[in-house]
C-alpha cells in the first residue's frame, strides 16, 4: 500500500508524463471528485466526478504540448496531503484566447484526501498568472 504523499505525487508525475483519460483512472477511487475554486479559466469554479475529471484531462492533453507540476511543499496530515505547486504548460495550438507556443503558469494550493492509496478527493485553488 502506498502512502498518501506518494499517491498525490503519482498523479502529478503521470500528468507531467503526458498521461490522460483512462490512463489516470487507477490513481483515483471510483467515487473521486475534484472541487476547483473560481479562477481565471473557471470563474465559477466547479465540482467534477471522476468521469468528468478524466474527460477534462483528455481535453487538456489536446490543448497542451506539455505540462509540468513542480511541488514546493507536500505535507501529510493523516489521510490529507497539502501541496503547494507551480503548474506550467505550453499551448500546442491556437484555441480561444490562447496561441500556439504560449506558456501558462498557475500557482496552486491543493488539498487531496487519500483512501487505500488512491485519491478520493481534490480541492484546488489555482492562481493563474496573466495570460
Amino acid at each position: 500500500m502506498i502512502d498518501t504523499t506518494t499517491a498525490v505525487t503519482a498523479l502529478h508525475t503521470a500528468l507531467t508524463a503526458g498521461q490522460h483519460g483512462d490512463d489516470l483512472r487507477e490513481l483515483f477511487t471510483p467515487d473521486a471528485t475534484t472541487t476547483e475554486h473560481p479562477n481565471a479559466l473557471n470563474p465559477r469554479g466547479r465540482t467534477s466526478t471522476l468521469a468528468e475529471m478524466l474527460a477534462a484531462s483528455e481535453a487538456g492533453a489536446g490543448l497542451l504540448a506539455w505540462q509540468r507540476y513542480d511541488a514546493h511543499t507536500l505535507a501529510e496530515h493523516g489521510t490529507t496531503v497539502v501541496a503547494r505547486l507551480t503548474w506550467t504548460g505550453e499551448v500546442a495550438r491556437d484555441a480561444g484566447p490562447f496561441r500556439e507556443g504560449q506558456r501558462l503558469t498557475a500557482h496552486i494550493a491543493q488539498f487531496a484526501e487519500v483512501e487505500g492509496g488512491r485519491i478520493r478527493s481534490i480541492e484546488t485553488f489555482d492562481c493563474y498568472e496573466a495570460f
